[in-house]
């Protein structure tokens, strides 16, 4: 009889700023995760220096153990925040993102790399996507299969579609077991969270998820623009 088990295997996430990859995708990868997959977080910008009136030591220090505690919860395998600049990655050359980016793919060997959609209000996220296209560029022996691009909220719905790419999902899943691990992940960065009907509340995150749930007939979804597939 054939085996209907599936097959295990790594996954990378690369998010511009410590929160943006639940934001982005917390409940898949609580999802993958309670599958067996290995899930591992890169993390590129600190995501407070760029903030007037911040004491960076202590406001980093805060936000390095958050983005543990979402890994914690989502039940990630590893977390690395790298600390490159809050809001100013494009003040480095591209290479200087690329290089850790392709490091991390060869020390994970992911065959499933998640990362921000190219048309951000938010240059980090622009970024952040430029520089894992060049990192997974489809070499020969490559392990990188799939690229999928989420949306975060209080960034991607704010760039106007006259001005860029707009976000027009095309890949779901179904996280309506692992929404309460998201929201519970997003708690850990509870500096970050607004009030309602600010976009990055928790009550605007769920209603985003519930919304696009309802357009695939599911009760909460993540939706994400598929990069590219290679099936081998």
């Amino acid at each position: 009889m054939r085996s209907t088990r599936k097959a295990t295997q790594s996954v990378l996430v690369v998010a511009a700023h410590p929160d943006d990859e639940v934001l982005g995708c917390g409940g898949t990868l609580a999802r993958m995760a309670s599958e067996g997959h290995d899930v591992h977080l890169l993390l590129l910008a600190d995501g407070e220096t760029a903030r007037p009136r911040v004491k960076p030591s202590s406001k980093l220090a805060i936000r390095n153990a958050a983005a543990d505690a979402a890994r914690e919860i989502m039940g990630c395998s590893s977390v690395e925040v790298l600390g490159l600049p809050d809001n100013r990655l494009d003040s480095l050359d591209l290479l200087d993102v690329v290089k850790p980016i392709e490091a991390a793919v060869l020390r994970y060997a992911p065959g499933v790399v998640f990362t921000h959609h190219a048309g951000d209000v938010n240059i980090d996220h622009r970024i952040a996507h430029d520089a894992v296209l060049a990192a997974c560029r489809p070499q020969p022996h490559h392990p990188v299969r799939q690229l999928l691009f989420f949306e975060v909220a209080s960034s991607t719905e704010w760039r106007p579609p006259a001005s860029s790419l707009s976000f027009v999902p095309n890949w779901f899943v179904d996280i309506s077991a692992t929404l309460d691990k998201k929201l519970a992940a997003l708690q850990a960065y509870d500096s970050e969270l607004r009030e309602f009907p600010h976009p990055r509340s928790l009550k605007g995150i769920e209603a985003l998820a519930r919304w696009r749930g309802a357009t695939i007939g599911v009760d909460a979804a993540e939706s994400f623009i598929l990069g590219r597939n290679i099936v081998r």
